[in-house]
């Protein structure tokens, strides 16, 4: 066995699902109690001040329209986003988020800000320069074995 390889692999899958806890734990309470976190990842890819077709958004998720249908549903029944015709064309839906929905994505986006500040907090600047590079060889490697 390849102790280096299984140290980075243990890393790596450990540091996914700590941070797919922590993000639950943080964001999916008090006022946010009635959101999963694929709801809040619903509502970041819709964005701020935006309207987005479901079929782009659909897209952008990794998902079918079907699937989103149903995510948005949930959401536009939680007065999390809305949902309207296109004033471009009428034949297309878009969805846009509310007041409430601004709100949550304000909130996941302070989130992640605190996430990485944490992170390079006890960095030295060549520190952070080696980590930033690691981590974009790393998503480069995901995305093109995995055609993502």
């Amino acid at each position: 066995m390849n102790t280096k390889r299984d140290s980075i692999n243990k890393v790596l899958v450990k540091l996914f699902n700590d941070v797919m806890k922590i993000e639950e734990k943080c964001l999916c309470t008090g006022e946010f109690e009635d959101l999963t976190m694929t709801e809040f990842h619903t509502i970041e890819i819709i964005g701020s001040n935006r309207e987005r077709t479901m079929s782009e958004t659909a897209k952008s998720l990794n998902i079918t329209q079907g699937t989103l249908t149903t995510g948005v549903d949930n959401l536009v029944k939680k007065g999390y986003v809305k949902r309207g015709k296109s004033a471009n064309d009428k034949r297309k839906v878009v969805i846009s988020l509310t007041e409430k929905g601004e709100k949550a994505l304000a909130t996941h986006d302070e989130f992640h800000h605190d996430l990485v500040t944490t992170t390079l907090s006890n960095l030295e600047p060549e520190q952070e320069r080696v980590l930033i590079k690691a981590l974009f060889n790393v998503d480069s490697y995901f995305r093109k074995k995995y055609k993502l």
